[in-house]
């Protein structure tokens, strides 16, 4: 049972505005991605966001917090100079976006150089994309994501599957081309599943996952399935309940492990069969958690200080795991308790 989107009245004036200002965005990034001269063009005037061996680089803002460095190409092309670096790396700066301003944003890793100097000169720090994660600000999380598994791509990407020759990309990074053979970018479709009981939800922990932190349960489509039959598989695979019911919430693109397409969704179980037999070999642990467990834990500052005593705490809430969990606490104190509508 899949939801249906919903759509929200909007004033002719207003629909006009939004979407000439989407049109007009979505039509600029086309042309960059099919005309290589256009997208040379917008990389001497764009934003680069920079990466060293897939770590994104962060700086300070004003109030102490950390945000993704949006640097002008040419200031970078100026360090690039300073730090002696081959001129022709900032070619291989691949498209991710652009602003509302049609000013062209792309990223670039410069894992050949000194992670120090590179550092010093930006002012700056390179930092693990799943600590990252931790720290950003929801806007800036899906350009950041996005760059990562861009960069990864062309990284892993370099030779042709089927010739076994060197594979060339098109100025914006958005294909690799060997001879008459394109290939594009990739994401593994994997469903990530809230499951409630009527009256509690149920999450599940990994033993790489940081410590206290507890998430819906989720897992790769196999070859062949529908999303309906990836949910059910992977509930009872990993703690033994059979789903009575779900829905679709929203999707998510999603860096880890190698680029994974997010399905979110709702499910319940009836209130009867809710003993969870843990498989411990896809899991270290999942338990059933109350709304005023859920409640406190949405509110629990991540990530915990070092030292801290070991607590609950959820994803940060720029994943999709937080906003299923967000939805059903909702739902809950507006008491609709099966969390499936």
């Amino acid at each position: 049972m899949l939801r249906s989107l919903r759509i929200f009245p909007a004033t002719k004036c207003q629909l006009t505005r939004c979407c000439s200002g989407f049109v007009s965005r979505m039509r600029y990034l086309n042309r960059l991605k099919e005309d290589d001269a256009a997208c040379a063009a917008a990389l001497q005037d764009g934003l680069i966001f920079l990466f060293h061996r897939l770590s994104p680089l962060l700086q300070r803002t004003n109030r102490g917090t950390l945000r993704a460095a949006a640097v002008p190409s040419s200031d970078v092309h100026l360090i690039l100079q300073r730090l002696n670096s081959d001129a022709s790396l900032l070619k291989e700066s691949v498209l991710i976006g652009c602003s509302e301003q049609n000013q062209a944003q792309f990223c670039l890793d410069v894992g050949e150089l000194n992670q120090a100097a590179v550092e010093e000169e930006f002012g700056g720090t390179f930092i693990d994309l799943r600590k990252a994660f931790l720290i950003l600000a929801g806007a800036e999380v899906p350009l950041v994501a996005k760059g990562q598994a861009l960069l990864r791509w062309h990284q892993t990407s370099r030779f042709c599957s089927a010739t076994g020759e060197l594979t060339h990309r098109n100025q914006a990074g958005s294909q690799r081309v060997c001879n008459s053979i394109i290939y594009y970018p990739k994401m593994s479709p994997v469903v990530i599943v809230l499951v409630s009981d009527g009256r509690r939800c149920l999450l599940g922990r990994q033993s790489s996952f940081p410590r206290g932190m507890y998430s819906a349960l989720a897992g790769f489509c196999d070859m062949g399935e529908t999303l309906e039959e990836t949910l059910c598989r992977e509930v009872a695979e990993e703690v033994g309940l059979e789903v009575q019911s779900f829905s679709y919430s929203s999707s998510q693109h999603w860096p880890f492990p190698h680029s994974s397409f997010m399905l979110g969704c709702h499910a319940s179980v009836r209130p009867t069969h809710t003993q969870l037999s843990v498989d411990h070999s896809e899991l270290e642990d999942a338990r059933w958690f109350s709304l005023e467990e859920i409640t406190a834990a949405l509110h629990v500052k991540i990530p915990p200080r070092r030292g801290d005593p070991p607590f609950f705490w959820l994803p940060p809430k720029h994943a999709i795991a937080n906003r299923l969990i967000t939805e059903w606490m909702e739902r809950q104190q507006l008491g609709n308790g099966e969390g499936t509508s």
